[in-house]
């Protein structure tokens, strides 16, 4: 493999116009077939086999206009809103707003029929519905025109739903924070403009292409939108990471006195290795979403990979191209003040930090791995839930609404439950339905509940249950359990008709039953392939064993940060968080599947140059620290780009983007100094030789990799064991 992929650099480096005029054509075409061919994001969310999606299809299925595409638009005024000017004003809007594009009916909020003033004659809302979800500005500004007679009338006016977010209300740029702090890192790391600039061209050219062809593929597909910020984000702190790992090899070739081409096609072989293992070793881990068995995890997952699998492309073709067209001059354009260091300085930081651990391993590990557990100890009060409009920042609109409503007409309002009754045409269907309201109706927790309504064919019956419950109280929670194992089974009794219950907490609950079913599945996929990789790339069996530990107990510390910081409101304010939010039931095996293979990346990087080391000398110790101290400041300049690219998300108002802003930024920190700086090196002292033991009978089965074109010995070293030449120098 490393013979392959210098080929690929030396080619690249001497033909450089070629490779970059070939990604250029790729970028365009991609960048046109989106312009043309792609589609809008799509958050629809489906969980096929659950009795909270059987419901809901069969609702769409028998009750069409119940599953319109609506949206509410909510008046308040503390003088009330039944005044004469305020009708007037109300009905006005209502006609205009009926004759909007996409409109297919509006509702009166004064029809004796079914009114909507709340109780205090406070507040009404008028429901508007649209023939489709692809609710965009043009609309917004149609129903905000038409309400602004009632404004002018000193109402307040908010929209939820589609409509509201339609506002679009601004968003800051956090990913420039992200860059700015990268060129910076990349600046003090190489001291020049030229190096400094190559990471990042390379980054956002991948970026380009991965985001295009995500679009693409949302033209025939639902795509969410946090898929694609989700590859934003992996997408400029990995492909930036993988370029400055592949260009830091390359400086110090050039320094040794290589050629041009030689250079950049030992850098390929050699750090580009670890490039392609790790990168290998992320889309794997990532794409092993798809056996969560929810459609829209899955695609999330398969979009990461995507943009991963693109930017490791661009580190191992792309960047040799460009490292082949600036040549020797790589380094120029020095920045003054900053003075290049040798990547082997024996007085560097890193090295003397190694020293120490190595020579006290169980003090250091013991306090690394007590701060870790004391991290993670929030993750035992985990509560899953979707974030909601209560959520949004308290200036938008559609927060706004949500307020007005939940104090208008008690909090269970934006949280609805739906009991949807298949009669199958059970004789005694009318008597069960009786006794089914009436149990909904004497269940505490229950405000209200409608009057079942019966489809066209007489088959299927359907009640509106408001809880007195907010959507994101465990109170609600508990009022569906009790529903589906207990109240709707008792009013049922012997009877053929069979209730479904839906609703957001019903498809909460049974998302959060589904990822628990597939979660040791999933688990065992993503550590086994990746423990596979690592066995083949050591040739070990207890670094695979470390790195996965290690692994488990760093990603176990982010959860608990995401859990206090979100969960229970811990300087949630200073990141715009206004409210305690639930955790996305999807973000667990999500963040699991990125932060488990990122982790592998620095584990691949690190431990490949301590494994060199080892090769040349036969001393573990020594080992670890020359190994910690050739990569400390690479891995340190990476980890922080990756910190900052992550957490310049937590920037956005969207409360799902934070969490997952906020949980990789802390992933990556403690990844890279409490785990890499403190445990590995203090695990491996401990396990001495054995951390490189491997069976005999493995030892023959497992595939021997390709290590032509990897640095040779220097002059004097030694290998302690023969059979160990065989291992790959990945760095």
């Amino acid at each position: 493999m490393s013979r392959t992929l210098y080929r690929i650099g030396h080619f690249a480096s001497r033909h450089p116009w070629r490779v970059l005029t070939a990604w250029l054509l790729v970028a365009a075409a991609a960048f046109l077939l989106n312009m043309s061919y792609g589609g809008a994001a799509d958050n629809s969310f489906r969980l096929p086999g659950a009795e909270s999606q059987q419901a809901a299809d069969a609702i769409s299925h028998r009750f069409p206009a119940a599953t319109l595409y609506t949206s509410n638009i909510v008046f308040h005024s503390e003088a009330g809103v039944s005044t004469p000017a305020v009708k007037t004003a109300v009905a006005r809007a209502v006609v205009v707003l009926a004759r909007g594009a996409h409109v297919i009916a509006v509702s009166d909020p004064y029809d004796p029929r079914g009114p909507t003033v709340s109780a205090d004659g406070r507040t009404a809302f008028t429901t508007v519905g649209y023939d489709t979800d692809k609710i965009r500005s043009p609309e917004f500004a149609a129903a905000d025109q038409a309400v602004a007679p009632v404004r002018a009338l000193g109402v307040k006016v908010e929209f939820d739903g589609n409509l509201g977010y339609a506002k679009g209300d601004a968003e800051p740029g956090g990913e420039m924070i992200g860059i700015a702090v990268a060129v910076v890192v990349l600046l003090l790391a190489f001291g020049s403009l030229v190096a400094m600039s190559l990471p990042i061209v390379v980054a956002l050219t991948a970026i380009l292409i991965g985001s295009s062809t995500l679009g693409i593929v949302a033209g025939f597909i639902a795509v969410p939108k946090i898929a694609t910020t989700v590859g934003l984000m992996l997408g400029l702190g990995v492909g930036i990471d993988y370029a400055l790992f592949i260009l830091a090899r390359h400086r110090r070739n050039l320094e040794s006195g290589l050629s041009v081409p030689d250079a950049v096609g030992r850098a390929n072989a050699t750090s580009g290795l670890s490039v392609l293992f790790a990168g290998v070793t992320v889309v794997v881990a990532i794409a092993g979403l798809q056996v969560s068995g929810i459609p829209m995890l899955a695609t999330m997952g398969w979009g990461s990979a995507l943009m991963v699998a693109v930017t490791m492309m661009a580190a191992l073709s792309l960047l040799p191209a460009m490292l082949g067209l600036v040549g020797r001059r790589v380094n120029s354009l020095r920045v003054p003040f900053i003075k290049p260091k040798p990547a082997d300085n024996p007085s560097s930081i890193s090295r003397r930090w190694a020293t120490r651990v190595v020579t006290n391993p169980i003090r250091y590990g013991a306090v690394a791995a007590l701060l870790l557990g004391v991290l993670a100890i929030p993750v035992f009060s985990m509560r899953l839930g979707f974030a909601d409009a209560g959520n949004d920042a308290p200036s938008t609109t559609t927060r706004k609404a949500y307020d007005l409503l939940a104090q208008g007409y008690g909090a269970g309002v934006n949280g609805t439950l739906q009991v949807a009754v298949e009669t199958h045409g059970a004789k005694d269907a009318d008597v069960t339905l009786a006794a089914i309201g009436r149990a909904l109706q004497a269940e505490p927790g229950v405000a209200s509940v409608s009057p079942p309504a019966l489809n066209g064919g007489k088959d299927m019956a359907l009640f509106n249950v408001t809880p007195t419950t907010g959507p994101q109280d465990q109170k609600t929670t508990r009022l569906l359990h009790r529903l589906r194992d207990d109240v709707l089974p008792r009013a049922v009794g012997d009877s053929k008709v069979q209730p479904l219950v839906t609703g957001g907490t019903a498809l909460m609950e049974d998302t959060s039953a589904r990822l628990q079913q597939r979660m040791l599945w999933f688990l065992a996929a993503v550590i086994g392939l990746s423990f596979l990789v690592l066995t083949v790339v050591f040739r070990s069996v207890l670094v695979p064993l470390k790195a996965a530990a290690l692994n488990l107990v760093s990603i176990g510390a982010a959860y608990g940060v995401v859990v206090a910081v979100f969960q229970w409101g811990w300087g949630a304010n200073l990141i715009g968080v206004h409210a305690t939010v639930p955790i996305m039931p999807l973000a667990p095996m999500l963040m699991f599947a990125i932060l488990f293979g990122l982790s592998m990346d620095y584990e691949v990087f690190l431990v490949s140059q301590i494994r060199e080391r080892y090769l040349h000398h036969g001393d573990p110790k020594r080992a670890i620290v020359e190994g910690v101290g050739s990569t400390g400041r690479v891995i340190t300049s990476a980890g922080l780009i990756m910190f900052s690219v992550f957490g310049s998300f937590v920037l956005g108002s969207d409360v799902v983007a934070k969490m997952f802003g906020v949980g990789l930024a802390v992933a990556v920190l403690l990844d890279v100094t409490l785990v890499r700086m403190v445990l590995v090196p203090s695990v491996m002292s401990l396990l001495g030789h054995r951390a490189w033991w491997l069976p005999t009978w493995l030892e023959r089965r497992l595939p021997i990799i390709d290590t032509e074109g990897v640095d040779a010995p220097a002059a004097g070293d030694r290998v302690s064991e023969p059979e160990l030449e065989r291992v790959p120098v990945l760095v």
